[in-house]
């Protein structure tokens, strides 16, 4: 199933996004640690074009430390680029944001030439939790749920650095599959887009590849490794009380056990991809997309057969 999820407000926002970056020196673009390639927007990187750009890699204190430092590694090798890593809701992390702002734009700064910023990101990322945390305040509104901000605000950080904080945007359409299953694991997704069961497995197979201790702890479960996704869904719903008799278990309650307790790092320190995986992915998935707009522009463009010449 491919997930796809874009509100008439995100439509809004890319207008507004498109507006505001004619004035913007620096933008700065939240991913989320844990699916670094999943959570930038390919959309908005087509917008931003050639502005300078601050990749801050959030929530790297439930992310897997030693993927964090392969993205890290590869977003400051793009050209004008730069990526850290912090958790939002620390105040001294985030501080870090305004001095690599200003490497990227030497040349502004002081009131003539204030510098201007523009925080982006998709949705439950933590953008608002950034701004609280540079404000010192509750600038901004959070919550644990997709779509919590609506409208652009402008936040001074200081008399000279101007940030204005965009509600979070994804893109018309998710070309790359693996992407749709980790943006709504990670809650990134309105909950009415997806099956829960349906991406609570795919999580499974990779937990199961890559952090399979961490879920047999977590569940108090034998060896996972021989087993299928449905196969571990199920253990989990007996472990947690999920039976329904007759041998039957409430796999939906089981699905949103792991989903919650994933989202919240109960798991443990959990990243879904590396960047070689996502470069793979992307190049599937951009293949797969040129295929099907070529048949698509072969059914447009085919002519209906001349009918036949009658008889004299």
């Amino acid at each position: 199933m491919a997930i796809q999820w874009f509100p008439g407000h995100m439509h809004l926002t890319k207008k507004a996004i498109t507006e505001r970056l004619k004035e913007t020196d620096v933008v700065i673009e939240l991913l989320d640690a844990r699916m670094p390639g999943s959570s930038a927007n390919p959309m908005l990187a087509e917008l931003i074009g050639s502005t300078p750009t601050l990749k801050i890699l959030n929530k790297q204190d439930i992310a897997d430390p030693a993927r964090t430092a392969l993205w890290l590694d590869y977003y400051n090798a793009l050209p004008g680029t730069r990526a850290i890593a912090l958790d939002a809701s620390e105040t001294a992390p985030a501080q870090r944001l305004i001095p690599a702002c200003r490497l990227l734009a030497p040349l502004r700064g002081g009131m003539v030439k204030p510098m201007r910023v523009l925080i982006c990101g998709v949705p439950n990322v933590g953008k608002s939790t950034l701004v609280n945390t540079l404000k010192g305040k509750r600038a901004a509104k959070t919550g644990d749920e997709a779509g919590i901000t609506k409208l652009e605000q402008r936040i001074v950080l200081a008399d000279d650095f101007y940030a204005y904080d965009t509600p979070g945007m994804l893109w018309p359409r998710i070309i790359v599959e693996q992407s749709g299953y980790h943006l709504a694991a990670c809650g990134s997704i309105g909950r009415n887009a997806f099956d829960e069961e349906e991406v609570a497995l795919e999580l499974l197979l990779i937990l199961q590849k890559h952090y399979a201790g961490q879920v047999e702890e977590r569940y108090k479960l034998d060896p996972i490794l021989g087993l299928t996704d449905i196969g571990v869904l199920t253990e989990i719903a007996r472990k947690r009380g999920g039976l329904l008799g007759k041998g039957k278990v409430n796999l939906q309650k089981a699905a949103e056990i792991v989903l919650t307790e994933f989202r919240s790092a109960t798991l443990g320190r959990v990243t879904l991809e590396t960047p070689e995986e996502f470069a793979s992915w992307l190049a599937a998935g951009q293949a797969a997309d040129a295929a099907r707009q070529a048949k698509k522009d072969a059914r447009k463009n085919k002519k209906p057969a001349a009918p036949e010449a009658e008889s004299a």
